[in-house]
């Protein structure tokens, strides 16, 4: 059995181990962790502690795929709820759909009894709101949110603050393989974007026969290129796991349009080996691993690849 997952999943990975342990169903213990990390303020790229859109309102993402049957449940664009893993989840196993977005993921979220939270942490208001101060002039200060907000999306909006997601793979040999991901998105976003976390293919995927994968950072990138497709259909077309990997990287490296920046790729094979690959990003990317030969999970680092 192995627990793979991002840094940011410090605050619910222990759970998930522990409820691994315990004989839950893998999907289960990391939407159970997850759940702790969407309430952590602390963690600034995923529920109650992220960043706002351009109009200071909060907007949820998150996917998770049952690597058995391919079955995937997302949220996205989410205003009011912080169990955003949760409900994608209860999307899966409810609807006929794999997708619900904005108000109707609040309406579906209602229906079934989520309530609806505090979400917008009140540092991060006052960041955005001087944010406002410094970008806009009086006169748009004056008319705000009534103007066009499309000019500023290369000046306001602010992937440097965080481009993270939280991600959990799980692999077991009788369990199958599975993916789970939350996000607030970028800080100071459009309205109504979509990062790749609920996107399934780009930001997750799962097939238990071969493997899984999940990215972080820069969403725009591993949409245009299905990263986490890639690795898995690498590895079902007889790549290893490196292998695979190497060629999602050399995918995103061959984008010369658009925006640029860094993508870590976490993945794992049906015989439980894991990579972790930090492509562009700046600093170290770290990560956790937990295998049920381990007496507790550990932190480690992920390789760093670059290319031109």
């Amino acid at each position: 059995m192995l627990l793979l997952a991002n840094n940011e999943a410090w605050p619910g990975f222990e759970t998930s181990v522990q409820m691994l342990r315990d004989g839950a169903v893998s999907l289960d213990a990391m939407v159970a962790g997850i759940g702790m990390v969407e309430k952590e303020v602390k963690v600034r790229s995923v529920g109650y502690g992220g960043w706002p859109n351009m109009l200071g309102e909060m907007e949820f993402d998150a996917g998770v795929m049952d690597g058995n049957t391919r079955e995937v449940g997302s949220v996205g664009a989410v205003p009011r709820t912080l169990a955003v893993a949760a409900l994608a989840h209860q999307v899966m196993k409810r609807l006929p759909h794999v997708m619900l977005t904005g108000e109707g993921a609040q309406r579906f979220a209602s229906e079934i009894g989520f309530a609806e939270d505090k979400v917008l942490f009140e540092d991060s208001r006052r960041v955005w709101g001087e944010r406002l101060q410094q970008e806009l002039t009086p006169q748009q200060l004056a008319k705000f949110p009534n103007i066009d907000l499309a000019p500023l999306s290369r000046t306001i909006t602010d992937p440097e603050r965080v481009r993270d997601t939280t991600v959990f793979l799980s692999a077991d040999a009788r369990r199958g393989i599975h993916a789970a991901t939350s996000t607030s998105g970028w800080a100071w976003k459009y309205p109504g974007r979509l990062g790749d976390s609920p996107i399934p293919g780009a930001g997750f995927y799962a097939d238990s026969r071969y493997g899984a994968a999940a990215c972080t950072h820069t969403g725009e990138m591993t949409m245009r290129c299905a990263t986490a497709r890639t690795v898995v259909l690498a590895m079902k077309l007889g790549r290893s796991l490196s292998d695979a990997v190497a060629l999602a990287v050399e995918e995103l490296a061959e984008l010369d349009t658009g925006f640029l920046a860094g993508v870590v790729i976490h993945a794992v094979d049906a015989e439980q080996n894991h990579e972790v690959v930090n492509f562009r990003c700046e600093g170290e990317v770290r990560y956790w691993l937990w295998k049920d030969s381990m007496p507790a999970p550990v932190l480690r680092t992920a390789k760093r690849v670059t290319r031109k």
